[in-house]
């Protein structure tokens, strides 16, 4: 499991338009990287909406967003579309990422034991190290929290 002030692990994913995206590109730059189940599900789509409200104001912190699933980049392409989500939406199709950073976990889902991506988000810093990581985050207040969290850490 993935700890405080490690090194984030770097990976190279494909955003909705196919092009190749790492997350070293961003160094110097804080970067909120949330990990999420599906595309186009209830907590998904709030969570995704609450990121696209909040937007502006990562953008004055100068802070990357980044969201990470399983989805295909045609779903992501949709998804993006259909709610005008304005950040990284990165496709993982072969969990690079999302193993790499610990979310492939087991899940109940309707009374059933499998495994599934927990949602998750990680803070990493300008130097690329993780400076918070937030498990089991609600859909709702992911954002606002990370905006708390950067309010905190400057003031």
């Amino acid at each position: 499991m993935l700890k405080e002030k490690e090194k984030a692990p770097d990976f190279t994913l494909e955003d909705k338009d196919g092009v190749r995206v790492s997350l070293s590109d961003f160094a110097g730059r804080k970067v909120v990287l949330y990990f999420y189940p599906k595309d186009n599900t209830p907590g998904c789509t709030r969570q995704a909406c609450a990121f696209a409200a909040a937007y502006p104001e990562f953008l004055k912190r100068r802070v990357t967003v980044i969201g990470i699933s399983k989805d295909s980049v045609a779903s992501h392409a949709k998804f993006a579309c259909k709610y005008e989500l304005p950040f990284l939406l990165l496709s993982d199709p072969d969990r690079i990422a999302i193993e790499a950073y610990g979310v492939w976990q087991e899940k109940k889902m309707a009374g059933k034991v499998g495994m599934g991506v927990v949602r998750t988000t990680f803070l990493i810093d300008e130097e690329g190290n993780i400076e918070k990581i937030l498990p089991k985050v609600k859909p709702d207040t992911n954002a606002a929290e990370l905006l708390a969290l950067l309010d905190e850490a400057k003031g």
